[in-house]
């Protein structure tokens, strides 16, 4: 048996063996259950914290936090507050030193109870919303890391009842996703943040929904034959290929009285990036400069017109930075453009930000208010920042101008949710593009947000819903 013995001079028989998955108990922190990685090359054990605040009690130093116990649900959150015993710089797996606050608290383990220090980390990328460190273990366990949750395991319907409390009870709502993948990080989120806030969520696939047209009794009918009528509200998630289909349906949807998040009018119009960029235009926000033309005969002005290479080259519709090229010298942008022109495919020619660093900053705009906002880094030898591309995100502050910038575009675009691109250049912030089915998990992730909660507490909002 591979076992990795944690304690010194301790005899093998008088230690309990240990898996390398375990579930932990926090009774004084109010944590009824939180999966735990077994890691004896961690000195010390650290649990996911979030909103972090230190304040005084009795001429003492204590923090108050949140915890995200249950790696698959960012709804449900733990208020914690504990005596702060330390601060110490850790460095974490990646590298990076970071300064840390550190806490005691009792930890019940199976049938042991004792206590430990917890490093306070954001762990919400990590598989584990808890590392157990070989301090906690020392003189008490030996690890089998072949096995997992040796002590005790906790079935699913276990750890649904321990936090069946911070489930609300049924609103009466019931929600749809309309998307074409159930498993997809932002569709799931929608869903949990929904079922926790006691709405009854519904994934359809767009297309398997198909529409019976008539001025008496129109419907929206589900594959089998099933009538939709039941909904008060709809979540668009749109992927660019079905576009025209799905804006049909949510046209329909409307029709029938459901609420739709973002409107098919809205959807449309935030996809036609010609059409988009005029619109802002008229309405004053500011975009890098840029050019559109039909005929080969005018691609040389076309690219002067934009300050000349290097030049950003963009089919009407790129998403997710496919389909955006960067063209280093005018020979080169003239033969990329032809190149599309000659197979009839419609491109936007854009001047390039040097200045950027092949940065951009993504504002999350819901209900015309900016929720989050992370910074995108493009990988070492790339220009498109986006997430898809390689690009890495971290949290940032935003300016009051690039606030007001993002919110004025998703006003413009008629978008209740929006992601909004930003590029600072020489010349302040302009806009990029708004997209109007933006992801949640890179920005979720980089601020430690709950931006489905707030999705779904918009369509509450409209639908004059309490939640108590």
């Amino acid at each position: 048996m591979n076992v990795d013995l944690i304690g010194n001079n301790i005899n093998l028989e008088d230690l309990k063996i240990v898996g390398s998955e375990e579930w932990c108990v926090f009774e004084g922190l109010g944590i009824p259950a939180i999966k735990a990685r077994v890691d004896s090359g961690a000195k010390t054990s650290s649990i996911q914290a979030t909103n972090m605040k230190v304040f005084i009690r009795g001429a003492q130093e204590w923090v108050k936090f949140e915890v995200n116990p249950i790696q698959d649900n960012r709804s449900i959150t733990i208020e914690c507050e504990a005596k702060l015993i330390d601060r110490r710089t850790v460095k974490s797996s990646s590298g990076i030193s970071e300064e840390r606050f550190v806490i005691k608290t009792p930890m019940t383990l199976g049938e042991d109870s004792f206590e430990v220090e917890l490093t306070l980390a954001s762990r919400d990328t990590m598989e584990f919303r808890m590392l157990l460190g070989r301090e906690a273990l020392n003189n008490r366990y030996v690890v089998n890391p072949a096995k997992n949750f040796i002590i005790q395991e906790f079935t699913t319907a276990e750890v649904t009842s321990k936090y069946s409390n911070y489930f609300k009870e049924k609103t009466g709502l019931k929600i749809a996703i309309l998307a074409s993948n159930p498993e997809l990080y932002s569709n799931k989120r929608l869903v949990e943040a929904g079922e926790a806030r006691g709405h009854e969520m519904v994934f359809l696939n767009v297309e398997h929904a198909y529409m019976k047209l008539d001025a008496h009794s129109p419907q929206i009918r589900y594959r089998g034959g099933n009538i939709l009528n039941e909904f008060d509200a709809i979540i668009p998630r749109i992927k660019p290929a079905v576009t025209f289909y799905a804006c049909a349906l949510i046209r329909q949807f409307d029709n029938l009285g459901v609420y739709c998040l973002n409107s098919a009018e809205a959807i449309t119009q935030s996809r036609d990036k010609l059409f988009a960029s005029q619109l802002f235009s008229k309405n004053d926000i500011h975009i890098p400069i840029t050019g559109f033309a039909k005929s080969p005969m005018d691609t040389k002005d076309l690219i002067k017109m934009v300050n000349g290479a290097p030049l950003i080259i963009k089919l009407l519709e790129s998403t997710q930075g496919k389909g955006v090229v960067l063209a280093e010298t005018n020979k080169a942008a003239e033969s990329v453009i032809n190149a599309f022109k000659s197979v009839q495919t419609n491109i936007l020619v854009q001047e390039f930000i040097k200045e950027a660093n092949g940065q951009d900053i993504r504002c999350f705009v819901v209900n015309g208010k900016v929720i989050a906002s992370m910074q995108r880094q493009a990988e070492k030898g790339e220009f498109r920042a986006n997430i898809h591309q390689g690009g890495k995100a971290s949290i940032i502050k935003i300016t009051q101008e690039e606030k007001k910038l993002a919110i004025k575009a998703a006003k413009v675009m008629n978008l209740a949710v929006a992601g909004v691109d930003i590029i600072r250049s020489n010349k302040g912030p302009l806009l990029l593009e708004v997209n109007s089915s933006p992801g949640l998990e890179g920005i979720e992730n980089a601020t430690g947000k709950d931006i489905a909660n707030s999705m779904i507490m918009a369509i509450e909002s409209k639908l004059k819903v309490t939640i108590k």
